[in-house]
């Protein structure tokens, strides 16, 4: 069989050249994606043959019952399709990095639900005991690098130790290889007539074996979308996005204006839940209206927290004084808690501190005019082959060339003093009488001033 992409699913299914008598579909990448596609693979599959569909949670599953379940012959009439969403019978060690990046940003981002979701199938993936192993927090470095195979945050690790002290005592379960080995001989066999497993998986290790079964023999749809802030991935984000929103939008027999469709991008981001939620949300407010306008977004759409307050650190490297003090103003107004805004721009400045004190060493060598194809081709090769900032220097090359010519205009002074402002601030808004607006306003000004003298 094969491996495909998500948008040739249905048009392969059309022409013949997916057989639909495959008794196991795979569908890996972003999690809504991945929902809608086995959405509409389980609806070609029951208009064509009926039957009935067994909906498994895959992070609270015994994968040995659904198993057993698979190779029992069923009384009931038709396809016996068991769905599997959030499988996590293809984690490995080797995704420990990405399992903890996702958990990380879902807690920098408040979604301490999400996050808590990431690091229980980082736990499993790890194997730790719920009962007997150590809080993250009292693991050495060279420990922590020789459980989870990446070098451990220079952060504080407590955000996770609460979280993961707040699971069932069982969630923290893993697959044995023996179990993984059973599911590739069951499907050599193969399984009793009409009975398929479908499983959905945010994360996969593609060197695993039953992910290399399943490409080879089965159908395997790739639902991932490219991550980052470089112009090839924001096209491709952008073009997911717009074709999410139309087809929402054709549900309601509604179009959209094109300056109010890339406005609605600018505000809401690469979420995919939120495009469809708004879109609705904008369908339903248009009424009788066939057409969306961008007075409607202005009226029903507000930009997501994390774009927002990117949109903030945005504005300040770019010393937009008067666009600082109007995210600020936004971000406000929809809620955000000034602490987060701190947060926020502390994330920033260590950032910066760390780039330009790498900036300052002798080797590799920093230039003030280097440009883009050098400090990826030369400087950032240099700087990767160490292990010290191994999780600072991650990301897309063109992106943190953008963040390291950012923190070659500032002077480690400078972004000392910023760090001692914040750290001022954080006081005040813990113990002062003095409203959060004046003292977020004050403490901005206060830094943008700043730049002048680095």
């Amino acid at each position: 069989m094969t491996l495909i992409k998500r948008n040739d699913l249905e048009k392969q299914i059309k022409t013949g050249s997916i057989d639909l008598n495959n008794q196991a579909y795979l569908f890996f990448g972003e999690r809504y994606l991945c929902k809608k596609s086995a959405d509409r693979l389980q609806e070609i599959l029951l208009e064509k043959y009926n039957g009935t569909v067994h909906s498994v949670d895959g992070e609270q599953e015994d994968f040995g019952q659904t198993l057993g379940r698979l190779l029992s012959f069923s009384l009931l009439p038709g396809l016996q399709i068991y769905r599997v969403s959030d499988s996590t019978i293809f984690h490995t060690k080797n995704i420990l990095p990405s399992l903890w990046e996702k958990a990380m940003q879902a807690n920098k981002a408040g979604k301490s639900n999400l996050a808590a979701k990431h690091l229980r199938a980082f736990a499993g993936a790890a194997g730790l005991d719920s009962g007997s192993s150590e809080p993250l927090g009292d693991t050495g470095t060279g420990a922590w690098k020789k459980l989870f195979g990446f070098a451990k945050p220079a952060d504080s690790v407590k955000w996770a130790d609460e979280l993961l002290a707040g699971l069932p005592s069982d969630a923290k379960k893993t697959h044995s290889a023996n179990l993984v080995d059973q599911c590739i001989a069951a499907l050599e066999k193969g399984l009793p007539k009409g009975n398929i497993l479908v499983l959905t998986a945010e994360t996969v290790d593609k060197r695993q074996r039953l992910f290399t079964w399943l490409k080879k023999n089965c159908i395997v749809v790739d639902c991932s979308v490219a991550a980052g802030a470089g112009a090839a991935a924001q096209k491709e984000q952008k073009e997911v996005l717009r074709e999410m929103m139309l087809r929402t939008l054709a549900d309601f027999n509604k179009k959209i204006e094109p300056r109010a469709l890339e406005l609605f991008f600018e505000r809401v981001g690469f979420h995919p839940v939120a495009v469809v939620m708004e879109t609705e949300k904008l369908a339903l407010f248009a009424g009788d209206r066939e057409l969306i306008s961008c007075s409607d977004l202005e009226e029903m759409v507000s930009p997501c927290r994390e774009n927002a307050l990117f949109e903030l650190t945005d504005a300040f490297n770019k010393r937009q004084t008067a666009r600082v003090m109007l995210v600020l103003n936004r971000l406000q107004e929809q809620g955000i808690h000034g602490l987060a805004i701190l947060a926020t721009m502390r994330n920033f400045f260590k950032k910066l501190l760390i780039f330009r004190y790498l900036q300052l060493q002798g080797h590799p060598s920093w230039r003030a005019n280097m440009n883009a194809s050098e400090f990826q081709n030369s400087y950032l090769p240099q700087l990767r082959s160490t292990e010290k900032w191994k999780d600072q220097l991650k990301g897309h090359p063109y992106a943190l060339f953008m963040s390291f010519s950012s923190a070659a205009r500032y002077s480690l002074e400078g972004l000392k003093h910023r760090m001692e402002l914040l750290l001022e601030a954080e006081y005040q808004l813990k113990g002062s009488p003095l409203p959060t607006r004046l003292i977020l306003e004050e403490l901005f000004l206060s830094m943008l001033k700043k730049q002048n003298d680095h």
